[in-house]
């Protein structure tokens, strides 16, 4: 699986970070907080959270153990993970990519992402005008896509997605079956919505059944899988 590959490598870089000290500023048991507008490298924390100011500039990534990690408006930094805390990132930000293996991930309007948005348990939301060049998943969680794009694929186990506000994904969205490594595996099916004027330029795969709700101003490059197009609830308002 796609997230099996992620899980993997934020676990990794959590266990550098404990085991090793990197090059750029590393924090033990305690915060770090960056002002708006400082220039700074890279920065990582075990036990403690990471604040980065409005306009700071991070020539690095920033990483925690266990924290959460929020990014204010117009900041620009690489990677930023967490292994048990959720991210929240300002307006206008640019990011290589994000991640969390535990926590949620909330993205804000104007939002540039040159990588991946990645989640193992937690729920993912993208704000109008956020653009996301790769992919997007979690295994667990709802994933909210509101006027935003996405380049890669959008991919979940066990979440719900909604599309709305003419949303673009320019990949498939996948829902995966569960299994392979001892997640639970719910009876509850996924609800999946493609609201008014959002875009799935890819397909809808779906390895299990779900609630399938697309409206009949939005376009899907078809349904494929468990399902067909066939089995698709369509509706006209705003929310089905």
């Amino acid at each position: 699986m796609r997230q099996q590959t992620r899980f993997a490598s934020l676990l990794a870089g959590a266990l550098a970070i404990a085991m090793t000290v990197p090059a750029h500023a590393i924090s033990i048991n305690k915060s770090i907080s960056i002002d708006d507008g400082v220039e700074t490298d890279g920065q990582s924390s075990v036990n403690g959270s990471i604040s980065i100011g409005a306009g700071a500039i991070i020539n690095g990534s920033v990483d925690t153990v266990n924290g959460t990690i929020r990014i204010d408006d117009n900041a620009r930094v690489k990677d930023a993970e967490t292994v048990n805390g959720s991210i929240r990132v300002g307006s206008g930000v640019t990011a290589d990519d994000i991640g969390s293996v535990n926590g949620s991930i909330r993205i804000g309007q104007n939002v540039t992402v040159d990588g991946e948005v990645s989640v193992v348990n937690g729920k993912i939301s993208l704000d109008k005008g956020t653009s996301v060049a790769d992919d997007v998943s979690n295994v667990n969680g709802e994933i909210m896509v509101t006027g935003a794009e996405i380049g890669g694929d959008l991919t979940t186990v066990n979440g719900d997605v909604t599309l709305e506000d003419s949303a673009v994904l320019r990949g498939d969205l996948i829902i995966e079956k569960p299994g392979g490594w001892g997640w639970n595996r719910s009876k509850r099916k996924p609800k999946v919505v493609i609201g008014p004027g959002s875009k799935v330029i890819g397909s809808i795969r779906l390895e299990r059944e779900v609630e399938l709700f697309i409206s009949e101003s939005a376009e899907v490059g078809g349904v494929t899988g468990e399902m067909s197009m066939d089995d698709a609830i369509r509706f006209s308002g705003a929310r089905p």
